[in-house]
């Protein structure tokens, strides 16, 4: 299925989890992450039961350090 993560389209399968979909962006360093589906923010602990769906626009953001 079709889906954006940070505004750049990509292919997931079905059912795919939104722990599986930041895995395949960053990897497994998930500190600092924050995650948005359709501009609702999902909880971390949430991210396991989080199923994607056809068209959702998904936004990962990381937190840098710096001044």
């Amino acid at each position: 299925m079709t889906i954006s993560v940070n505004n750049q389209v990509t292919e997931v399968a079905a059912q795919a989890a939104l722990s599986h979909v930041i895995f395949q962006q960053i990897g497994e360093n998930s500190k600092g992450i924050a995650v948005a589906i359709n501009g609702q923010v999902i909880p971390k602990d949430s991210w396991e039961e989080t199923a994607v769906s056809e068209n959702d626009d998904i936004l990962i953001i990381k937190a840098t350090q710096g001044g």
